[in-house]
């Protein structure tokens, strides 16, 4: 009897919260048996939210001269959440990839050039023997990026997705290549 009574109490107290609510609800779902203020899967929104930013996003590269693909490839790069890492090729290096009279700023120089970009959150220089395969894949152990971004025209993309997906991670493409801008060019334009 008293069971009865109580239930029939919560129904009507229910109809009277549930009438003087109705003008203020938006969003939320409400019956006599639940109710819900997040109907959107806000636990998965704010897991998503997290793992996006806390992953660590790794770019390699020369950087000699800055130009504007290069802000929009770090920008894009940054854009993917977490940490960008930026790793800088030695000064023989780029001289190996680039030809004689590269690169135009030392390593030091290219390091402060990027750090003042205020884009990655950690420059470094890459060791000089970066160009071997056992280098990359101690470097990428050591860090254990979750993506490599990477740029449309980068050199041995399935050589680097190969090895991302060997150790956890995933190359990502995050910038179009611009063949009307590049340092090289540049430079060429600069000459008489």
């Amino acid at each position: 009897m008293v069971e009865k009574l109580f239930t029939q109490l919560e129904r009507l107290v229910f109809k009277f919260q549930h009438w003087y609510m109705k003008s203020k609800i938006t969003r939320e779902r409400v019956g006599p048996h639940f109710a819900f203020f997040h109907p959107r899967p806000t636990g998965e929104m704010v897991q998503d939210q997290f793992k996006r930013r806390s992953q660590t996003v790794l770019v390699t590269g020369c950087f000699d001269v800055l130009h504007s693909e290069h802000k929009k490839f770090l920008t894009a790069a940054k854009a993917l959440g977490g940490w960008l890492l930026v790793g800088l090729e030695s000064d023989s290096r780029v001289r190996q990839l680039k030809g004689q009279g590269r690169p135009v700023n030392p390593l030091s120089q290219r390091l402060v050039n990027l750090r003042r970009l205020k884009i990655a959150d950690h420059v470094f220089g890459l060791p000089e023997n970066f160009a071997t395969t056992a280098a990359r894949r101690a470097l990428i152990k050591r860090i254990h990026p979750d993506i490599l971004a990477v740029s449309s025209h980068t050199p041995n993309l399935s050589v680097k997705r190969q090895l991302m997906r060997e150790l956890g991670g995933q190359v990502k493409v995050v910038l179009k290549h611009n063949p009307d801008i590049s340092t090289t060019k540049m430079l060429k334009s600069d000459q008489p």
